[in-house]
């Protein structure tokens, strides 16, 4: 059964200070888990600020609440909500952006989470609402520019039915994670989505500019640096998705090709448009920059990582390792069908592959489990498994 329209019809988006106080007090009478979701602008912006806030609760109903009115500050929504669990989907893609306007919850239920623990075949939002409600979601607006002023009224619909049955959606899923003996370990997992650190700033962001394979002297990767860098200073001055304000193909034809001139530079396909010839002083300043650069400013051709090479040079470079590697993937992937848990939410395949590469000096699987952030349902599960890996043979 599709599902079109919000149940108690499209509220009015909260765009000021006395409609947030007065959803505050509604969502503060209400009753139960609070449905959360946000909506970003990752394709269009720079920042990943929340352009729209949505909740829904029994007793309270549902809001919308537009946060660039109101300074990008929900404060004054936290006393109601704080205390009730969140049921978000797929919550570390928005607790980030929740957070930067003030709301953060005490307790969290990730139905997208849940259903990969719970084994089922798809986990999109749509597809778990179809399979265990029997309803259709409306699509497409999920990646839509929602720093567009005014939301037309058929996204905010949208909006409005990410959160409609979601409260629903999370009562069966615990119910089949109960049955199967799994909501320990989802109530772990969702804590450790709560709790998580923010990742820590990339050493060198712009090496995973796309297409950069195709650079390989230290050169021409000096420049593709340097564009990348000159980007993203313009994108988050404009705050522009840095992909819109110079595409990465762009950068790396411009590396690869040393334009001498600003001439030769704006011969360039992708630099030929009107927008990039008012920029061919600000780009052939950067690829000039890194064409001046001593040889010892200059980026190395490869990084050595911090962790261990590529799995495919294993047999070659440690063959007792790979035949740890080959004997724990075995183990864990019997234990994957036992349990209907993918691998990877067993164990994280780069903690998999460190402690087979290197096992502990002391012997310790436990504790290197422990230290490489398992949780201790992964720890109970996959130590034993791991602990008889780490001592197989070539």
């Amino acid at each position: 059964m599709p599902l079109l329209r919000p149940a108690d019809g499209l509220p009015d988006v909260v765009a000021d200070a006395q409609a947030l106080e007065r959803t505050a007090a509604a969502f503060a009478a209400g009753s139960g888990p609070i449905a959360v979701d946000a909506e970003r602008a990752s394709g269009f912006r720079y920042s990943q600020r929340a352009y729209l806030v949505q909740l829904r609760r029994a007793g309270a109903g549902s809001a919308l609440v537009d946060p660039i009115p109101l300074g990008s500050d929900l404060s004054a929504l936290a006393p109601a909500l704080t205390g009730p669990e969140w049921v978000l989907h797929a919550a570390s893609q928005d607790l980030p952006c929740l957070a930067e306007v003030g709301l953060a919850p005490a307790s969290l239920f990730d139905t997208e989470l849940a259903g990969r623990l719970a084994g089922l075949p798809r986990v999109g939002l749509g597809p778990m609402v179809e399979q265990l409600l029997g309803l259709a979601l409306e699509k497409g607006h999920g990646a839509a520019d929602w720093s567009r002023r005014p939301l037309p009224e058929d996204w905010l619909v949208y909006a409005a039915l990410d959160v409609e049955v979601l409260v629903e959606l999370r009562d069966l899923l615990a119910g089949m994670l109960s049955e199967q003996g799994k909501l320990g370990f989802a109530e772990q997992e969702f804590e450790a989505v709560r709790t998580a650190a923010p990742p820590a700033p990339r050493a060198e962001p712009w090496r995973r500019t796309s297409g950069i394979h195709k650079v390989r002297k230290p050169r021409p990767l000096a420049a593709v640096r340097a564009l990348w860098e000159a980007r993203d200073r313009l994108a988050a001055e404009r705050d522009i998705a840095p992909g819109r304000v110079l595409p990465d193909a762009a950068i790396v034809d411009a590396a690869v090709t040393a334009p001498s001139s600003p001439g030769a530079l704006a011969a360039l396909p992708v630099f030929r448009g009107r927008s990039q010839r008012r920029l061919t002083s600000y780009w052939f300043a950067a690829i000039d920059e890194a064409a001046k650069l001593p040889a010892d400013a200059l980026p190395r051709a490869t990084v050595p990582g911090d962790g261990p090479p590529p799995v495919a040079r294993w047999s070659d470079r440690d063959p007792e390792a790979a035949a740890r590697l080959a004997t724990a993937r075995s183990a864990l992937a019997t234990l994957s069908e036992q349990w209907t848990i993918p691998v990877e939410n067993l164990l994280l395949p780069d903690l998999l592959r460190r402690i087979c590469w290197a096992p502990p000096a002391d012997g310790d699987v436990r504790a290197a489990l422990v230290a490489g952030g398992a949780r201790p349902w992964q720890v109970e599960l996959t130590c034993p498994l791991l602990e008889a890996a780490v001592t197989t043979r070539a």
